[in-house]
């Protein structure tokens, strides 16, 4: 009995042993866990992690808002024929591009053309002889050798094809015929279309041989200078809104570039469905391409406030919480041994957070301001091994 007693207190003592060497390995090997995360210093410097504390620092909070790129209404310009007629000699425009202002477009033709053109010639060769037969008539009553009532019917009649070469001649400039340079020698069944702005072509519908009338659009051309950015924002949010506050967005779809805008009008009308409110914003600086409709998110800036931040790369996110990872700052040994720390982040501008601490930094500990990616990479390697 007293030998089989002896065996089972070795085999105790064995299993005592075996469970310290486990826990000896453990620490060795940084697993996380209560006893935190090992790194050499040979490792802290391979993965140039650095060590710091809270900056001081003038962070905005700023409101989440959703929208589009926009332009007025006055900045669109459909571009019509100013009569009916068949398009020739089309040029190879297409959409997305620049035009300019007097820009060739295409040329339009139609015999009707011809007959407008008569009619002013002949309407003004009359006037020229009613004009010279009036003050023929004028110069024989001033002599009392005619009759006055012919004077008043040559007036009359002089006002009358007066009023009808001018409609006439009108007519003929919208068309875009110069009636200065016209002669009976280079009357014309032609007119060419240009563009009546300059800007970005957004659709276009032209080509020889269509017929088109007045009603008809041949291309539409917006002018980007007046561009804005249309934004909803919420109910909650609207007494926050100022005008002049700082705005930045990106447009999706075009990539991760931020640019930079202005609130500079709040919008009176409120939009039950969506419980929002428009606010049109001035674009500053660079800005993106203008294609219509794209989705836009940005960040309206409100009143700087100077909180304690850290560089977002220092703030780490798991599920719904957020931490931080620190260390003793005096070290004894070849080892540091790191701890997470719940934070709550505030606002991000410029490449730092605000950060809210949940509990006190324990004293003489300092904050990973720098490769926290790798010391959390190192912690999820050290769990791994840990269940195997």
């Amino acid at each position: 009995m007293a030998a089989e007693e002896h065996t089972d207190d070795h085999d105790h003592a064995e299993g005592d042993g075996h469970d310290h060497d486990d826990e000896e390995d453990g620490h060795a090997h940084g697993e996380a866990g209560d006893e935190g995360i090992h790194l050499t210093t040979e490792q802290i410097e391979t993965m140039d992690i650095k060590f710091g504390d809270f900056s001081q620092m003038k962070v905005n909070g700023y409101l989440s808002a959703t929208g589009t790129l926009g332009l007025p209404p006055n900045a669109y310009a459909a571009v019509s024929a100013r009569a009916a007629g068949f398009i020739r000699n089309a040029r190879n425009y297409v959409e997305g591009d620049y035009v300019k202002r007097g820009a060739v477009i295409a040329i339009l033709e139609n015999p009707e053309f011809i007959e407008h053109q008569r009619q002013y010639l002949e309407a003004t060769a009359e006037l020229i002889f009613l004009q010279q037969e009036l003050d023929r008539q004028e110069t024989l009553a001033s002599a009392d050798a005619g009759i006055l009532r012919e004077v008043q019917r040559l007036r009359s009649q002089v006002a009358a094809k007066t009023a009808n070469v001018k409609g006439l001649q009108q007519r003929l400039r919208y068309l875009g015929i110069k009636t200065d340079e016209l002669t009976p020698d280079n009357i014309t069944q032609r007119i060419t279309l240009f563009a009546p702005r300059s800007g970005y072509i957004t659709s276009i519908s032209l080509h020889d041989g269509m017929y088109v009338e007045p009603s008809t659009q041949l291309m539409e051309v917006i002018d980007e200078q007046h561009l804005h950015l249309e934004l909803d924002v919420f109910e909650r949010d609207i007494a926050k809104l100022e005008k002049g506050q700082r705005v930045t967005y990106q447009i999706p779809a075009l990539g991760s570039q931020r640019y930079e805008a202005e609130v500079h009008v709040i919008g009176k009308e409120f939009n039950a469905e969506n419980k929002t409110v428009r606010v049109h914003a001035h674009l500053k600086g660079n800005q993106p391409k203008f294609i219509r409709d794209l989705f836009a998110e940005a960040r309206i800036w409100l009143t700087d406030q100077t909180v304690q931040a850290l560089p977002e790369a220092a703030v780490l996110r798991e599920g719904e919480s957020s931490y931080v990872f620190i260390a003793p700052t005096q070290r004894s040994g070849d080892e540091v041994e790191f701890e997470k720390l719940l934070v709550k982040p505030g606002a991000t501008d410029d490449g730092y957070t605000a950060v809210e601490l949940l509990n006190p930094l324990p004293k003489g500990m300092q904050i990973v301001t720098e490769g926290a990616y790798y010391v959390y990479a190192q912690s999820q390697a050290g769990e791994l091994e840990h269940e195997h």
